[in-house]
């Protein structure tokens, strides 16, 4: 019976996989170069991991700079919102933090892996459930704090997420970030209304 893979040593493969992928990309991914470049063999790899798509997903949900993590660790610091303009300070850092050059970066790795997501679920589905139905659960939470109800909660966080996310890819086209930025602050001055709850 073979020996389980070492726990520390398929950990430090997933870093430099991870460092692989956000320099070259999914599109031209092949095992056998990226056994080449980690010192390693195409079939060790698939031992320690099973499929290519798996070791993927995996490298990114360790990444410690993934998106969500990145929400976590800013209500960790500053503690959750508990009214609407404390939100809005919450959500400016948050974009803030997305403008750091090593951020944006892993930006157009985590566009292929949603595109991918949606072409197979089956592949990449946790790490598009990690960006977006993560994101969305964790600001439905914060809008039920505020005192909103399930569904108006779910509707502003699906509504804040999916536009912030969408403000974040469109520059990977254009090079606008400067736009995007004016964008979201005025995005956030038409939705800010919204979050009052009645007295």
């Amino acid at each position: 019976m073979p020996r389980p893979p070492d726990p520390a040593k398929r950990r430090a493969v997933l870093d430099r996989v991870r460092d692989y992928v956000l320099h070259n990309g999914l599109a031209d991914l092949s095992l056998r170069p990226l056994a080449q470049h980690l010192g390693t063999s195409d079939r060790m790899l698939l031992y320690y991991f099973g499929t290519k798509e798996r070791m993927i997903a995996e490298a990114l949900a360790l990444y410690e700079r993934r998106p969500l993590l990145r929400v976590h660790d800013l209500l960790d610091t500053l503690g959750p919102p508990d009214n609407p303009a404390d939100l809005r300070r919450f959500m400016e850092e948050l974009w803030r933090q997305f403008g750091d050059p090593d951020v944006r970066a892993a930006l157009p790795l985590y566009l292929e892996v949603m595109s991918a997501s949606v072409l197979h679920p089956d592949r990449y589905g946790p790490v598009m459930r990690d960006i977006v139905t993560g994101w969305t659960d964790l600001l439905t939470s914060i809008f039920l704090d505020l005192g909103m109800d399930q569904d108006r909660a779910r509707t502003q966080a699906a509504l804040l997420t999916d536009a912030f996310l969408g403000l974040l890819i469109a520059p990977l086209a254009d090079g606008h970030w400067d736009r995007a930025d004016t964008a979201f602050h005025i995005l956030l001055s038409a939705l800010e209304p919204g979050w009052q709850t009645p007295a």
